[in-house]
């Protein structure tokens, strides 16, 4: 049977040594998109305009597409696609997935300890908790300028804080993006995982392939048997306001990585073979796994943004929404 050109291009760059690709293009497209599509209306509507939805979705796999910028590029950004979780609950024998350290120095520290480094075990957690605390962050901005905009008489001011607003929504949809796609890679188990392509070099009393298996499970079977529709049909209902980011972020990869063994037993089972229902079930849940958490944190950015202070100096978003006070100083003069 001839090989569509989908699985042609898997197997072709099996063959040359390469970082991994949570899900491919297509996987970190439709997170993306659909967990857009399923913002709450009370965000701000450009977000969930079809060009919104769109630029989300094509964002989502930007830092899989920088990938061969360089030496250093990939040095630096690499190891923030992944963390590897072993059996026991530690990151290679460092600090726990669910009590990770408040900082990534302190991260690196406790991986140092023990004779492991992030660039070896990776920092996805940290990559994920970043990306949101800029939301907030860029929500915030957009929150003050959008209500500073509605208010200003001076014409020079209003179309300052119009361009900015503009300027601020293009970074919003990069940052979602970049969110996206590390969102994405969490709900993909071998992202989670000391056994991320093949069981490795560890016991395997129940004999899990040591095959190379990470390509042909994201990049192969979920492409070819997962539809946007259907990751739709599964997204969780929304949950915002479950805790910090610390600890949701934890939870989050918690979850992917306790779907490490059963992702192994479905491949010892022939469950990734074409049109297996336990198989495809399995993909899609995954995929609207982190469609669903990338919705919620979207979601959850937005109601933070509203508790902080930006600029400078240091406005309330909250009183400037309400118009108690006018953050154009801040805003245009601050750093």
């Amino acid at each position: 049977m001839k090989l569509n050109a989908v699985r042609l291009a898997v197997l072709l760059l099996a063959a040359v040594p390469a970082p991994a690709l949570a899900w491919s293009n297509p996987g970190h497209r439709m997170i993306g998109q659909e967990a857009a599509r399923a913002l709450p209306p009370a965000l701000p509507a450009f977000l969930r305009s079809p060009a919104g939805i769109e630029a989300i979705g094509e964002l989502s796999r930007e830092p899989d597409r920088s990938k061969a910028s360089g030496r250093v590029h990939g040095s630096n950004l690499d190891p923030a696609h992944f963390v590897d979780y072993e059996e026991d609950g530690r990151i290679l024998g460092g600090p726990m997935l669910s009590d990770l350290p408040p900082t990534r120095a302190a991260y690196e520290t406790a991986l140092r300890a023990t004779g492991q480094d992030s660039w070896k075990a990776g920092y996805l957690p940290y990559a994920i908790i970043e990306r949101y605390q800029q939301l907030v962050t860029d929500m915030g901005y957009w929150r003050m300028g959008t209500a500073a905009e509605k208010r200003e008489k001076n014409r020079v001011r209003r179309a300052w804080l119009r361009a900015d607003r503009l300027r601020r929504e293009q970074l919003m949809l990069v940052t979602i993006g970049y969110l996206a796609h590390y969102v994405g890679d969490g709900s993909q188990p071998l992202h989670v995982s000391a056994h991320y392509n093949g069981w490795g070099d560890y016991p395997n009393p129940n004999g899990y392939t040591t095959a190379k298996i990470h390509a042909p499970f994201e990049d192969v079977f979920a492409v070819e048997n997962v539809t946007p529709a259907m990751v739709r049909a599964n997204l969780a209902p929304l949950k915002t306001g479950a805790g910090s980011i610390e600890a949701r972020v934890s939870s989050y990869l918690l979850v992917a990585g306790r779907q490490v063994v059963p992702l192994y037993e479905l491949e010892k089972a022939g469950a990734f073979t074409p049109g297996n229902a336990r198989g495809v079930a399995f993909a899609t849940e995954r995929l609207a796994a982190g469609a669903s958490q990338l919705r919620d944190l979207i979601a959850q950015a937005w109601d933070e943004s509203l508790t902080v202070k930006l600029g400078w100096p240091p406005a309330s978003v909250a009183d400037s929404v309400s118009g108690k006070v006018d953050p154009y100083d801040s805003l245009f003069s601050g750093r």
